[in-house]
């Protein structure tokens, strides 16, 4: 059953705690279809604990979460299939050649049409092609981000998050990046970005958020 319609990612009173630490105040947060938004801050005020609670992969501590007007921990199986997240350090199996990890997101989203032609496009675009039957543990670091974005890029979403996406990219694949979430936020998704590259933020961004000490505001 949906619940608020009207953005395609809501947080209300969204708070996080560990312990008597509370590392996220309780705010309000609201994502429309087409709407890129970048979240600074600096290291250690939250931003990964705020990605971590709207992805799903964290409980708040207060507080509502709405993907796609489904709420993400009622009705988790419809809003995480609207959802994409990848953290700041990319998690693979460690049995899964790179491109089988492609396969194995594109076959759990229902996403199989075509998939060989989409792999390959992407893989080639981001220099993985020629290395897509190595495990990801042999990856450097921005090979490992690069196929964390591909991990996402594969499968169906409505609502991105991604957290620290660039950090560990050449100049080349940022541009690259920056063309792919254009292209997605001009089909309608709403992305939400943590990064301290000035760069996505000047030339993406509809809204830009500050996070300092836990506490959220409009930039």
């Amino acid at each position: 059953m949906k619940g608020i319609p009207l953005s395609l990612l809501r947080a209300i009173n969204l708070s996080h705690s560990y312990g008597n630490f509370q590392a996220l105040a309780p705010t309000d947060l609201a994502l429309n279809a087409g709407e890129i938004a970048v979240l600074e801050g600096p290291n250690g005020s939250g931003k990964s604990t705020l990605m971590l609670c709207l992805s799903g992969l964290m409980r708040p501590t207060t507080g509502e979460i709405f993907v796609d007007g489904y709420d993400l921990f009622e009705d988790e199986p419809n809003a995480k299939r609207a959802l994409a997240f990848m953290p700041d350090v990319p998690r693979f199996y460690t049995e899964l050649t790179a491109l089988e990890h492609l396969r194995f997101l594109a076959l759990a989203h229902d996403a199989e049409d075509n998939f060989d032609t989409r792999a390959e496009t992407l893989m080639r675009e981001f220099g993985l092609w020629d290395k897509r039957d190595m495990l990801p543990h042999y990856y450097s670091r921005g090979m490992s981000l690069k196929l964390g974005l591909l991990c996402v890029f594969i499968r169906p979403f409505k609502v991105m998050l991604l957290d620290e996406p660039t950090s560990a990219l050449d100049s080349d694949s940022i541009q690259l990046f920056i063309r792919h979430l254009s292209e997605l936020s001009n089909r309608g998704v709403a992305i939400l970005l943590s990064t301290h590259d000035p760069s996505l933020k000047d030339g993406l961004a509809n809204r830009v958020y500050f996070l300092n000490n836990g506490v959220l505001s409009a930039g």
